[in-house]
């Protein structure tokens, strides 16, 4: 069949073109966005999962739906190198310049102007030529203490208050949430409370690996009370067919069922693995319906793409001790494993690799699900380190 046509979209975040299976965890999102616009108290929500599973997709698919309702949005992704203050000030900056359009003459509007000036200065994040606007000049006192917790609450505090007096929300969509520092997601909480309990319209929707979990508890014991934890997971079998037959169905190709179960069977109903097989099985297909056959084609094509890319980028990005870590990992199965064990399998003690576990952790590789387990952030990255180091790393 034609590639030119193949619908299938397997990528980084690439809005897949069904996005099936995600109804509920949607609705959830959509009813914390009117709760906090009306000014009734309303949990931010985390979506956590593996890589893979379409958090990013969602995300963003959540920040159309809430741009379409009036709704302000800050999309932002922690990475491991920037630091709080200089990711959200650019971003904070546009919201204002969007708000102070609609009522540039508004007081809340310049307030906002004046403390996102304020908490830039104390904070000394770097602008390039930016024009703040409206004449405003920082007010003493107001997010220019130079202590983060302070002014990060001072600041949402008024963006919140100039998205009320529009009648609008302030949603901060935060994507790798796991990356941004324990005293810089602390104070995150701590402002994100602050503004909660003024009744003030600004939630957060973020997403990140599992121990984002453990993370957001450590930074203040209150996160389980100010969030909620989504697992975003594999698709079951329905929406996994789903996610595969309705693309095909808009251009009248059909598959076998059979075909559809094998390729359930081989991704686990992992999204971006539905949509890498997908791609493949139809560029495998020369016509409707698409077969077992062309699966098992699709098959081998699809893995030597995520090897060469997916598997291989985050592979890349460590050390040699921490491959070994990883494919002592791999040997012993998909896990979660103990700590003893993948010691045990590397011919060392515990607190000898401990160092490198944590130095996994931190490169979002992998996690812990419970106390003294370890477990790859990576679906299948097991099967992936046996067929590219089959006899271990050297």
């Amino acid at each position: 069949m034609k590639s030119g046509v193949n619908p299938y979209a397997p990528g980084a975040g690439t809005p897949p073109p069904e996005l099936a299976g995600r109804e509920p965890l949607l609705r959830e999102v959509q009813v914390a966005f009117d709760r906090t616009r009306a000014g009734l108290a309303a949990n931010g929500l985390v979506l956590v999962g593996l890589r893979g599973v379409g958090k990013t997709v969602l995300l963003n698919h959540i920040e159309q739906r809430a741009e379409a309702t009036g709704i302000f949005t800050v999309a932002l992704e922690a990475s491991e190198r920037q630091h709080l203050p200089s990711l959200l000030a650019p971003s904070l900056k546009a919201v204002l310049l969007r708000m102070s359009v609609r009522a540039k003459a508004e007081a809340t509007a310049t307030r906002a102007w004046q403390a996102l000036r304020g908490f830039v200065g104390a904070m000394k994040v770097r602008f390039e030529g930016v024009e703040f606007g409206l004449e405003t000049t920082p007010e003493a006192g107001l997010a220019d203490s130079g202590d983060l917790s302070l002014d990060l609450g001072d600041l949402l505090q008024t963006v919140g208050q100039a998205a009320r007096a529009r009648d609008s929300a302030l949603a901060l969509l935060w994507d790798e949430l796991h990356y941004v520092p324990r005293a810089e997601l602390a104070a995150l909480l701590q402002a994100l409370h602050r503004v909660s309990q003024r009744g003030l319209p600004v939630v957060l929707v973020g997403a990140g690996l599992p121990q984002i979990i453990g993370r957001a508890g450590k930074a203040k014991s209150y996160a389980e009370r100010l969030l909620v934890f989504r697992e975003v997971g594999a698709l079951d079998a329905r929406a996994a067919g789903l996610a595969l037959r309705a693309p095909a169905k808009r251009h009248q190709v059909r598959y076998e069922a059979a075909a559809v179960r094998e390729i359930v069977r081989q991704t686990a109903g992992y999204p971006y693995f539905l949509q890498e097989w997908g791609k493949h099985a139809w560029d495998a297909a020369s016509e409707s319906p698409i077969t077992v056959a062309d699966v098992r084609v699709a098959t081998e094509q699809a893995r030597a793409s995520l090897d060469a890319g997916f598997f291989r980028m985050r592979f890349e990005r460590v050390t040699t001790a921490e491959k070994r870590y990883l494919r002592a990992m791999a040997e012993l199965g998909p896990g979660p494993h103990g700590s003893g064990e993948i010691a045990s399998a590397l011919d060392r003690k515990v607190t000898s690799v401990g160092p490198t576990r944590g130095n996994l952790i931190r490169k979002g590789m992998i996690y812990g699900p419970e106390y003294g387990k370890t477990a790859f952030t990576v679906p299948m990255f097991d099967e992936y380190l046996k067929r590219i180091a089959p006899s271990g790393v050297d």
